[in-house]
């Protein structure tokens, strides 16, 4: 059974940073696109990063620059590492997946295995 466990969030000042973890089982890491979404409150969930099963990665404007995504395919284990954290980014992180043959992972809408989130907060 696919499973995506996230972790690493919590509560920090800005210009903070954090590394959230997303450790998969029951699904080979190289043959899917791994992505980080979050949702703010009140927001609708947006993605915000993701590796391509080919290594390729894509991030939206708005954390470029900021947030870095990798992945340890002998752990089975996607990161996001986030730098100079802003108020802006307070939402609950959720890590996804989706088999896909194709070559961009930027398809959003095609994620279909989640995880079950971890907060981030950031505030002074």
């Amino acid at each position: 059974q696919e499973q995506l466990v996230e972790s690493g969030g919590g509560l920090v000042q800005p210009g903070g940073s954090l590394r959230l973890s997303c450790i998969t089982s029951g699904l080979t890491v190289p043959n899917y696109h791994i992505g980080w979404f979050r949702q703010a409150p009140g927001k609708e969930r947006e993605g915000v990063s993701c590796e391509s099963r080919s290594g390729g990665s894509y991030y939206v404007d708005s954390v470029k620059g900021r947030f870095t995504i990798s992945k340890d395919n002998a752990k089975n284990t996607v990161y996001l590492q986030m730098n100079n954290l802003k108020p802006e980014d307070t939402a609950v992180y959720y890590c996804a997946a989706v088999r896909s043959l194709t070559y961009y992972c930027s398809a959003f809408d095609t994620y279909n295995i989640w995880g079950q989130g971890t907060e981030v907060t950031v505030s002074s």
